[in-house]
């Protein structure tokens, strides 16, 4: 497993925690990375999609909810929800990492920590967040 992979299942994890707790206070965070010790290696990356999805939570939550018809963002699992929270971050905010590359990792996070569905769930409403940013920056 890729430190990049890892990052990102320690952040949602994090960001699982911090949902469920309702405590997103630097405390928890605190609390979270004395209990499974990200490494060196991995840190570093997941302190900035963790920090980043916590600082842009409204704007990316907005987004997930405009394309996922007939579903609210309280009502997706907790894993669903924050896998994607992680990729929508990084497909508007880290131009290094390409958007599939986020969508499959989101994918691969939902299949082992989620349900037999999360898999086709977060597929379908990243690549459609996928499709009208790149026909939005098509237009530009």
């Amino acid at each position: 497993m890729g430190s990049r992979h890892r990052s990102r299942v320690l952040a949602m994890q994090a960001l699982f925690d911090m949902d469920m707790s309702d405590n997103s206070s630097d405390e928890r965070f605190k609390r979270f990375c004395a209990n499974f010790n990200p490494s060196e290696e991995s840190r570093p990356f997941f302190e900035t999609i963790f920090e980043g999805v916590k600082n842009k939570l409204s704007e990316i939550d907005s987004l997930i909810e405009k394309f996922s018809s007939n579903w609210k963002i309280s009502r997706m699992s907790g894993v669903d929800r924050n896998a994607m929270r992680i990729a929508v971050y990084e497909m508007i905010y880290c131009d290094d990492i390409p958007s599939k590359v986020s969508i499959n990792e989101a994918i691969e996070i939902g299949k082992k920590f989620g349900t037999e569905e999360s898999g086709s769930f977060i597929n379908g409403i990243l690549d459609s967040i996928r499709k009208e940013m790149e026909t939005d920056s098509e237009e530009s």
